[in-house]
């Protein structure tokens, strides 16, 4: 019951569609207690003779337009309490989604994707659920037991009421515990099958992977395992869910039992008539349907709350990246980098130290190292994925994190290492930062990036459909149409993590040309593994274990022994050696 409360604040929002729709519940739980009424007359006036066959067409006519307006009143109230509750699915997930947005990368190292789904869509579907269904019951129950129970009471014996309603305590003390149960099982649950959303996740994304190794029965071993856990889990969920309605009907059976023992005793002894106890054991009957909405409302609400204290403790998680207040100023800007010390979340050794450098518009930084040097960590301090652990970098002499997050990305274009492209057409892939941009732009920025004549062969040219992560597509057209995509937000600072590893040599060439005469004032950055790529660069930072062990220009390196100078020529005989091929 403490999910009603923790979700008042949309049934205020949404006050109106819940008033009216319980208005309407109340209006149909005084019309349905009507015929019972109705049919004890009748079935007193037919055993004294007092009514004549007109008169109970009538009687009957009554009943029949009591549930024709029935009929109509029910279609309104589940417009108008679904309709809110669907509403409410709407509001969960655009907060979820925007407190993703939000959040850094440190947060995915928690949270997998998996859980992530199901948090979104089956625990968000659960609490929606309570607040649709669950209200209706709650309501349902509460008015329609409530005017059956004065009906019984008042009109007819509130002795043989007391009688039958002794087993409904016992069938209320079971049904909380059977809730509090169904409670804990159904969050484990729901943890499980998060598990199995995370096994199937990664599964199929990496299928091209477990097919080439010959790992499909491995994974479909692994997916059995959890399978079969999170079957046991729900097992045990549908353990407590199936002693509701037996204890529901067993407490209903009782009631019957006693009404028509006790029932006929008042008949025998004239303190009932026979209409009379007819309608009674009717009204007993409408009393089924509140005893069953009653547990089904605790199953409801108790799975609801488990699974919006998972929704919550989502919600809950504080914003590991603070938003800055101040706005880049208009124009260019030089950006500086000065970390003493950077470390990833949650470690102790040290990733960066020591990094400083200044680059003004139209320049070209290079940052090269061995694996692991640091290359792609310092580009994320860049683009603030990460805080600085000590030292700030500025841009326009203002520390970045005195930036609004999204105006200083929105002056920055990435195209990571590992591309990733949307299940789409080349062109949208392409226009994925400006889905406005002309065909005549698409076109330009692909020939910049070299990609234009591989689209042209395609079937369907610009059109072609890439499918799930661009997987009919090479890993160097992947890498040239992500190019193309940076090129065309125009941003004043583009970062190439590593994204010329797939392109043969003379590609790499012709694109370095190409980004040469585009970048005129804007500030390149491209870390790369191929030395040729930074030849261009007015600067490179030779990077060892997160420190600077070099620094200069091509031609200053290649001069000065050292790893720069030892690897320019490794690669340039690996060159001639394939040449030679």
């Amino acid at each position: 019951m403490a999910l009603f409360s923790q979700l008042s604040w949309y049934f205020l929002s949404e006050w109106r569609r819940y008033v009216g729709a319980i208005f309407l519940l109340m209006v149909i739980a005084v019309l349905q207690v009507i015929p019972p009424k109705i049919v004890g007359i009748i079935v007193d006036g037919v055993d004294n003779h007092s009514l004549t066959f007109s008169q109970v067409i009538n009687w009957i006519g009554v009943m029949v337009l009591i549930a024709l307006a029935v009929y109509l009143l029910r279609y309104f109230w589940r417009l108008w309490l679904f309709g809110a509750s669907y509403q409410l699915a709407v509001k969960l997930r655009m907060q979820i989604y925007q407190q993703l947005n939000q959040q850094s990368s440190s947060f995915y190292h928690r949270y997998r994707t998996g859980d992530l789904i199901a948090r979104t869509t089956n625990d968000v579907d659960k609490v929606v659920f309570a607040a649709g269904e669950g209200v209706l019951t709650l309501v349902d129950s509460m008015v329609m037991g409530l005017a059956v129970l004065v009906m019984m009471s008042i009109q007819l014996s509130w002795e043989l009421t007391l009688i039958s309603l002794l087993p409904m305590p016992i069938m209320a003390i079971l049904i909380k515990r059977y809730g509090d149960k169904l409670h804990s099982r159904f969050k484990t649950a729901q943890a499980l099958f998060s598990s199995l959303n995370n096994q199937a996740q990664e599964s199929l994304s990496s299928i091209r992977m477990i097919k080439s190794f010959g790992l499909e029965q491995q994974h479909a071993s692994r997916f059995d395992d959890v399978a079969k856990e999170t079957g046991r889990q729900n097992m045990r969920v549908a353990r407590i869910d199936a002693l509701f309605d037996p204890t529901i009907f067993m407490a209903i059976g009782f009631a019957n039992l006693l009404a028509v023992a006790g029932g006929s005793y008042f008949v025998i002894n004239g303190r009932m008539t026979l209409g009379e106890l007819t309608s009674f054991v009717m009204y007993l009957g409408q009393m089924i349907w509140p005893m069953l909405a009653l547990a089904w409302m605790f199953n409801i609400v108790e799975r609801g709350s488990a699974a919006y204290s998972r929704i919550n403790s989502l919600l809950d998680e504080k914003l590991d990246m603070v938003d800055g207040e101040l706005s880049p100023k208009q124009g260019r800007g030089v950006l500086s980098v000065n970390i003493k010390r950077f470390q990833y979340p949650e470690q102790t050794t040290q990733t960066l130290k020591n990094i400083q450098f200044t680059l003004s518009p139209g320049e070209m930084l290079g940052i090269c190292g061995v694996t692991g040097s640091g290359k792609s960590t310092l580009l994320s301090a860049i683009q603030r994925l990460y805080d600085v652990t000590e030292g700030e970098i500025c841009f326009q002499s203002v520390p970045i994190y005195q930036l609004k997050l999204d105006e200083w990305r929105a002056r920055l274009a990435v195209v990571n290492q590992t591309p990733f492209l949307f299940s789409d057409t080349i062109a949208g892939n392409i226009a994925l930062g400006r889905p406005d941009a002309t065909k005549e732009e698409i076109e330009s920025v692909a020939k910049l990036a070299n990609i234009h004549e591989d689209i042209l062969r395609l079937p369907e040219g610009y059109q072609t459909q890439v499918g799930e992560k661009g997987v009919m597509l090479s890993g160097g057209q992947k890498q040239r149409i992500s190019i193309a995509r940076a090129l065309l937000l125009d941003a004043e600072i583009l970062l190439l993590d590593d994204a010329l590893s797939a392109v043969d040599g003379q590609t790499e060439y012709q694109i370095l040309q190409n980004l040469s005469q585009w970048r005129k004032d804007r500030t390149l950055i491209i870390s790369a593994h191929r030395l040729s790529a930074l030849v261009g660069a007015t600067n490179i930072l030779v990077l060892k274990q997160g420190e600077i062990i070099e620094q200069g220009t091509h031609q200053q390196l290649i001069s000065i022994p050292g790893w720069y100078q030892d690897m320019y020529h490794y690669q340039q005989l690996e060159a001639a050696l394939d040449d030679d091929e």
